[in-house]
Protein backbone atom coordinates (compact mmCIF):
# COMPACT_ATOMS: atom_id res chain seq x y z
CA UNK A 1 0.00 0.00 0.00
CA UNK A 2 1.05 3.64 -0.83
CA UNK A 3 0.81 6.44 1.45
CA UNK A 4 1.17 9.84 0.84
CA UNK A 5 3.44 11.17 3.61
CA UNK A 6 3.50 15.13 2.57
CA UNK A 7 2.38 17.44 -0.26
CA UNK A 8 3.17 20.78 -0.67
CA UNK A 9 3.18 23.45 -3.37
CA UNK A 10 6.75 24.43 -4.50
CA UNK A 11 6.28 27.16 -7.33
CA UNK A 12 4.31 28.49 -10.38
CA UNK A 13 6.04 29.08 -13.73
CA UNK A 14 4.73 30.79 -16.74
CA UNK A 15 8.08 30.08 -19.15
CA UNK A 16 10.63 27.32 -19.11
CA UNK A 17 13.17 29.88 -17.15
CA UNK A 18 10.88 29.78 -14.09
CA UNK A 19 10.31 26.11 -13.46
CA UNK A 20 11.67 24.16 -10.80
CA UNK A 21 15.28 22.70 -11.53
CA UNK A 22 15.54 19.23 -13.25
CA UNK A 23 16.25 16.29 -11.31
CA UNK A 24 13.22 14.82 -9.22
CA UNK A 25 11.09 12.77 -11.71
CA UNK A 26 7.90 14.46 -12.60
CA UNK A 27 4.14 13.71 -13.42
CA UNK A 28 2.26 15.92 -15.71
CA UNK A 29 -0.86 16.26 -15.69
CA UNK A 30 -2.63 17.45 -18.96
CA UNK A 31 -6.30 17.75 -19.50
CA UNK A 32 -9.23 19.93 -20.57
CA UNK A 33 -10.00 22.91 -19.04
CA UNK A 34 -12.58 21.64 -16.67
CA UNK A 35 -11.33 17.94 -16.44
CA UNK A 36 -11.15 18.62 -12.87
CA UNK A 37 -7.04 18.84 -12.82
CA UNK A 38 -6.91 20.33 -9.25
CA UNK A 39 -9.46 17.94 -7.86
CA UNK A 40 -7.76 14.88 -8.68
CA UNK A 41 -4.00 16.11 -7.91
CA UNK A 42 -5.71 16.97 -4.33
CA UNK A 43 -7.76 13.56 -4.00
CA UNK A 44 -3.97 11.60 -5.01
CA UNK A 45 -2.17 13.82 -2.50
CA UNK A 46 -5.15 13.48 0.06
CA UNK A 47 -4.36 17.40 0.16
CA UNK A 48 -7.93 19.32 0.57
CA UNK A 49 -6.89 22.58 -1.75
CA UNK A 50 -3.19 21.69 -2.02
CA UNK A 51 -3.84 22.38 -5.99
CA UNK A 52 -6.27 25.15 -6.27
CA UNK A 53 -9.46 25.10 -8.75
CA UNK A 54 -11.21 27.97 -10.71
CA UNK A 55 -14.86 28.07 -11.32
CA UNK A 56 -13.70 29.62 -14.75
CA UNK A 57 -12.28 26.71 -17.00
CA UNK A 58 -9.15 28.06 -18.08
CA UNK A 59 -8.19 30.23 -15.99
CA UNK A 60 -4.90 28.56 -14.76
CA UNK A 61 -2.01 29.96 -16.93
CA UNK A 62 0.59 28.87 -15.32
CA UNK A 63 2.46 25.34 -15.12
CA UNK A 64 2.11 24.52 -11.11
CA UNK A 65 4.83 22.34 -8.98
CA UNK A 66 3.75 20.12 -5.97
CA UNK A 67 6.41 17.61 -4.19
CA UNK A 68 5.35 14.72 -3.08
CA UNK A 69 6.56 12.28 -0.55
CA UNK A 70 5.00 8.93 -0.97
CA UNK A 71 6.43 5.69 1.63
CA UNK A 72 5.92 2.12 0.62
CA UNK A 73 7.65 -0.91 2.51
CA UNK A 74 9.11 1.49 4.82
CA UNK A 75 11.13 3.38 2.05
CA UNK A 76 10.28 7.06 0.83
CA UNK A 77 9.98 8.25 -2.74
CA UNK A 78 9.87 11.88 -3.75
CA UNK A 79 8.38 12.94 -7.04
CA UNK A 80 6.92 15.58 -8.83
CA UNK A 81 3.43 16.70 -10.11
CA UNK A 82 3.14 18.89 -12.35
CA UNK A 83 -0.71 21.17 -13.24
CA UNK A 84 -0.03 21.90 -16.50
CA UNK A 85 -2.72 24.64 -18.11
CA UNK A 86 -5.79 23.36 -19.47
CA UNK A 87 -6.67 23.52 -23.08
CA UNK A 88 -9.71 24.06 -24.83
CA UNK A 89 -11.48 26.94 -22.86
CA UNK A 90 -9.03 29.59 -22.15
CA UNK A 91 -11.13 33.02 -22.95
CA UNK A 92 -7.78 35.13 -23.63
CA UNK A 93 -6.46 37.35 -26.16
CA UNK A 94 -5.02 35.57 -29.44
CA UNK A 95 -1.04 36.71 -28.38
CA UNK A 96 -1.30 35.60 -25.02
CA UNK A 97 -2.64 32.09 -25.63
CA UNK A 98 0.05 31.45 -28.78
CA UNK A 99 2.62 32.51 -26.03
CA UNK A 100 0.75 30.04 -23.18
CA UNK A 101 0.77 27.40 -25.61
CA UNK A 102 4.20 27.90 -26.66
CA UNK A 103 5.61 27.54 -23.12
CA UNK A 104 3.65 24.62 -22.75
CA UNK A 105 4.54 22.85 -25.93
CA UNK A 106 8.57 23.54 -24.82
CA UNK A 107 7.94 22.26 -21.49
CA UNK A 108 6.13 19.03 -22.59
CA UNK A 109 9.18 18.22 -25.26
CA UNK A 110 11.92 19.79 -23.59
CA UNK A 111 11.43 18.76 -20.05
CA UNK A 112 13.72 15.83 -18.91
CA UNK A 113 12.18 15.38 -15.73
CA UNK A 114 8.81 14.30 -16.83
CA UNK A 115 8.77 10.36 -16.73
CA UNK A 116 5.01 10.27 -16.82
CA UNK A 117 1.78 11.95 -18.90
CA UNK A 118 -1.11 11.34 -16.72
CA UNK A 119 -3.67 12.62 -19.72
CA UNK A 120 -7.54 13.43 -17.89
CA UNK A 121 -10.01 12.84 -20.08
CA UNK A 122 -13.76 13.51 -18.62
CA UNK A 123 -15.42 10.19 -18.35
CA UNK A 124 -19.03 12.01 -19.50
CA UNK A 125 -17.16 12.31 -23.17
CA UNK A 126 -14.64 9.80 -23.47
CA UNK A 127 -14.21 10.16 -27.42
CA UNK A 128 -13.64 13.96 -27.86
CA UNK A 129 -11.30 14.90 -31.02
CA UNK A 130 -9.86 17.35 -28.60
CA UNK A 131 -8.63 14.24 -26.45
CA UNK A 132 -7.81 11.85 -29.08
CA UNK A 133 -5.52 14.74 -30.88
CA UNK A 134 -3.62 15.38 -27.51
CA UNK A 135 -3.25 11.19 -27.10
CA UNK A 136 -1.74 11.61 -30.55
CA UNK A 137 0.54 13.97 -29.85
CA UNK A 138 1.90 12.44 -26.39
CA UNK A 139 2.30 9.39 -28.15
CA UNK A 140 4.18 11.78 -31.26
CA UNK A 141 6.62 12.76 -28.72
CA UNK A 142 6.91 10.51 -25.89
CA UNK A 143 10.91 9.04 -24.82
CA UNK A 144 11.51 5.90 -24.56
CA UNK A 145 11.77 6.53 -20.57
CA UNK A 146 8.36 8.00 -20.62
CA UNK A 147 4.82 6.68 -19.82
CA UNK A 148 1.48 8.02 -20.91
CA UNK A 149 -1.39 7.16 -18.23
CA UNK A 150 -5.07 7.81 -19.28
CA UNK A 151 -7.01 8.50 -16.63
CA UNK A 152 -11.33 9.17 -16.83
CA UNK A 153 -12.34 11.37 -14.18
CA UNK A 154 -16.14 12.59 -12.36
CA UNK A 155 -16.98 8.36 -12.64
CA UNK A 156 -19.29 8.94 -10.14
CA UNK A 157 -21.26 10.86 -12.54
CA UNK A 158 -21.62 7.28 -15.18
CA UNK A 159 -24.13 4.86 -15.45
CA UNK A 160 -22.55 1.26 -15.12
CA UNK A 161 -23.57 0.97 -18.85
CA UNK A 162 -21.51 4.07 -19.84
CA UNK A 163 -18.61 2.71 -17.80
CA UNK A 164 -18.88 -0.43 -19.71
CA UNK A 165 -18.56 1.70 -22.82
CA UNK A 166 -15.15 3.07 -21.93
CA UNK A 167 -13.66 0.05 -20.82
CA UNK A 168 -14.34 -1.87 -24.05
CA UNK A 169 -12.56 1.30 -26.31
CA UNK A 170 -10.17 1.50 -23.86
CA UNK A 171 -8.97 -1.45 -22.38
CA UNK A 172 -7.36 -1.33 -18.99
CA UNK A 173 -8.96 2.16 -18.45
CA UNK A 174 -8.20 3.63 -15.03
CA UNK A 175 -11.64 5.49 -13.69
CA UNK A 176 -11.52 7.54 -10.96
CA UNK A 177 -14.11 10.32 -8.79
CA UNK A 178 -12.25 12.62 -6.66
CA UNK A 179 -15.32 13.02 -4.63
CA UNK A 180 -15.94 9.50 -3.98
CA UNK A 181 -12.49 8.65 -4.34
CA UNK A 182 -13.40 5.14 -5.87
CA UNK A 183 -10.18 4.78 -8.38
CA UNK A 184 -7.87 6.82 -6.42
CA UNK A 185 -5.81 3.97 -4.93
CA UNK A 186 -5.16 2.19 -7.98
CA UNK A 187 -4.38 5.52 -9.59
CA UNK A 188 -1.71 6.70 -7.42
CA UNK A 189 -0.67 3.07 -7.66
CA UNK A 190 -0.29 2.89 -11.62
CA UNK A 191 1.66 6.24 -11.44
CA UNK A 192 4.06 4.87 -8.74
CA UNK A 193 4.45 2.01 -11.16
CA UNK A 194 5.66 4.02 -13.84
CA UNK A 195 8.52 5.68 -11.85
CA UNK A 196 9.54 3.51 -9.60
CA UNK A 197 8.51 -0.55 -10.42
CA UNK A 198 12.12 -0.98 -11.34
CA UNK A 199 13.04 0.64 -8.09
CA UNK A 200 11.33 -1.51 -5.81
Amino acid sequence: MIKVKDAFFVKSASKMEETTPEGMSEVAFIGRSNVGKSSIINALTNKKGLAKSSSTPGKTRLINFFQIVLAKDEKTYHMQLVDLPGFGYARVSHSLKEEWQKNLTTYIQKRVSIRTFVHLIDSRHPFLEIDQAVHTYLQEIVRADQHILRIFTKLDKLKQSEISVIKKNYPGALLVSSSSKKGIDKALEAIFATLFGDQE
